[in-house]
């Protein structure tokens, strides 16, 4: 009988063996997300004056021609090298990678209405800082938003949005409460700027080691930006 019992728990504990070693493995499985190609060797301060100078080139339509083409299609199969994460509007009229010259796997970007920051856009922004090294991260609004507009609309109308829409716009409507507290001439320009800032500071004291570490560290920069419509140009601010 105690044979019996004793062979029962060598069985028992067999079959826990791989459950044990599918427990080990998980820290190397999170490592594994780390990629294998080499990250962008551009500083903070680079990569910014690589928009700079992309957007001045835009703006005189003397934009250089970016790597769009086949060789560059396979070169970034390999693996993405990206020195700027993005987070910018939805809007039509807002296209990152021309407002900055920029061509293929040059941009990781993080696009919504109102370039508002919810659970997967930070998660989209942790993964690029801290998997792939970009180490810049550039908060752009623009003239005319329609989300933001939207928001304006809540405020002073007391206009409600059904469904999903309400929703989006509702992290907006304390930068709209900011900008008119401080009796802004332009409640909707700078409604989109208080919206920037907002989401800037939130960035830059984010409690998630994937983004403080590098932050704190001086590694990655968090800047905010807005693009004019008419004239092309993107004016960078808490840089």
């Amino acid at each position: 009988m105690n044979s019996s019992l004793s062979r029962r728990k060598i069985l028992q504990g067999a079959c826990c063996l791989p459950v044990a070693a599918v427990l080990m493995e998980v820290p190397s499985i999170a490592n594994a997300a780390t990629p294998a190609s080499p990250r962008t060797t551009m500083t903070a301060d680079q990569a910014l004056k690589a928009l700079r100078d992309g957007n001045d080139a835009f703006m005189s339509g003397k934009v250089p021609k970016s790597e769009n083409d086949r060789d560059r299609r396979l070169e970034i199969a390999k693996g993405q090298t990206p020195f700027c994460i993005l987070i910018s509007c939805s809007d039509s009229r807002v296209p990152p990678e021309l407002l900055f010259g920029r061509g293929l796997g040059e941009l990781f970007i993080v696009r919504n209405a109102g370039n508002t920051v919810d659970t997967t856009a930070l998660g989209s922004i942790e993964y690029g800082v801290s998997q792939l090294g970009v180490p810049l991260v550039v908060v752009m609004g623009h003239e005319k938003c329609g989300a933001v507009a939207a928001a304006v609309s809540v405020v002073e109308d007391n206009t409600v949005f059904a469904g999903a829409i309400g929703q989006m716009i509702e992290p907006i409507v304390p930068a709209v409460l900011s900008a008119k507290s401080k009796k802004s001439k332009n409640l909707l320009e700078d409604s989109v700027k208080s919206n920037v800032q907002r989401t800037v500071a939130r960035l830059r004291s984010a409690s998630e080691p994937a983004l403080m570490n590098p932050i704190k560290d001086g590694k990655v920069k968090v800047v905010g930006a807005y693009y004019s419509l008419e004239n092309g140009k993107v004016e960078f601010f808490d840089v």
